[in-house]
């Protein structure tokens, strides 16, 4: 017999699909994006960067003023997502090159 409860039970972890549609959302204008910190995209250069969406918080590295990978994604309900160095899916890898190129101006712009 089982006897675990559902608080038990971890909260559903996000996919990488998830969180790539919430940027894709950002890029289509029907998010709102702003950054957390004072730091803006060009003074941090070469490290994480994070943003909020509408109560999601992501983070993204900046490698060399190029966008590059997303590093991890919590939900405004507390579910998270984590890059995982041998899961070859990133959010960031799941937009279209327009979608990638609009977006990293978008960050420079924050």
């Amino acid at each position: 017999m089982n006897t675990e409860r559902y608080h038990d039970i971890p909260s559903a972890a996000l996919t990488a699909r998830e969180v790539c549609q919430v940027l894709r959302e950002v890029v289509l204008g029907r998010r709102t994006m702003t950054r957390v910190g004072n730091q803006s995209w060009e003074q941090l250069y070469a490290c994480h960067f994070e943003v909020d969406v509408e109560g999601w918080r992501i983070t993204i590295y900046n490698d060399c003023d190029e966008l590059d990978y997303c590093e991890r994604c919590v939900s405004p309900d507390g579910q998270r997502w984590e890059f995982d160095p041998g899961d070859r899916t990133d959010p960031i890898a799941l937009l279209s090159t327009w979608e990638h190129q609009t977006l990293e101006r978008m960050l420079k712009a924050l």
